[in-house]
């Protein structure tokens, strides 16, 4: 009795998937192929947006590490003219004392 019931249930649903027609079927095809397009192209924009972003903080990091070396060198030169104004300044206050020792 179980098969007789089941019966006109599976033809219904023979019936149902006979009526999904051919045109039905390739508007549903084109439905896919149009998402997975829309998904291509929005996963290889976000691909050129992040490469984009890496390049510019890359760029931006080696501008800061471009600076702080500038900022070293010239604190280095800095450092050098005190230390030679220094030496300058101590070699004539000793030439001064031995003058004055002379005298």
């Amino acid at each position: 009795m179980k098969n007789l019931f089941l019966l006109p249930i599976a033809a219904a649903a023979a019936l149902g998937l006979a009526a999904c027609s051919e045109t039905a079927q390739n508007e549903t095809g084109e439905a896919a192929n149009a998402i997975a397009t829309d998904v291509e192209t929005t996963v290889s924009e976000a691909a050129s947006d992040v490469e984009a972003a890496s390049e510019q903080a890359f760029g931006a990091a080696e501008n800061g590490i471009d600076q702080a070396g500038q900022s070293l060198e010239n604190a280095g030169d800095r450092s050098e003219a005190a230390a030679d104004n220094a030496a300058r300044e101590t070699g004539e206050e000793v030439e001064k004392v031995g003058r004055d020792m002379q005298r």
